[in-house]
């Protein structure tokens, strides 16, 4: 490493510490030469896979087009910055975890729809009618029943249209 201040080469570690529990190590360091001491961060480098979209075109995973994503499913939802935070680490987990080079797009697609449907049900079929292109109001209808079928109790159908409502009001 070297010395941001006389540019040797020549650097030791005289400290090492884990942090953002236990993904980074910081390591405080001296220069041989000039006697400075400066922090550096090492992490690993993980690559994500790229995206293929339906069309077949590739595209590098975009982490803050699936952050938007997610915030825009659950606009006005209670749901937490932290909470959303873990769906994201947990979905980058999962990703990752594949061992893939590739991914398509559905399989993102549902991974999110599994986060959305574990924090927030109205936001799960928010997400669902786009990314499924819901064409009239009897698939929100079959959605909701699913989810109250296999996830225990589904969403109000009222929240849901009072949802969609907020949704499309702050669109125009």
């Amino acid at each position: 490493m070297h010395c941001p201040f006389c540019g040797e080469a020549d650097t030791k570690v005289i400290d090492s510490r884990l942090v953002a529990e236990g993904d980074q190590v910081r390591r405080r360091r001296e220069c041989l030469s000039c006697r400075e001491r400066f922090t550096t961060f090492e992490s690993a480098e993980l690559v994500m896979p790229r995206v293929v979209k339906q069309d077949g075109t590739r595209q590098p995973f975009d982490e803050d087009k699936l952050r938007s994503g997610i915030m825009k499913a659950l606009e006005k939802r209670p749901v937490s910055i932290e909470e959303i935070e873990a769906a994201l680490n947990r979905i980058r987990f999962r990703l990752r975890a594949t061992g893939e080079r590739e991914i398509k797009s559905m399989q993102l697609g549902e991974e999110v729809m599994t986060e959305l449907r574990q924090l927030d049900k109205v936001a799960y079929v928010r997400f669902a009618s786009v990314y499924r292109s819901f064409q009239d109001i009897n698939e929100f209808k079959e959605e909701i029943e699913r989810l109250s079928v296999n996830g225990g109790d589904g969403p109000d159908p009222v929240d849901v249209a009072k949802a969609l409502a907020d949704t499309d009001k702050g669109q125009s």
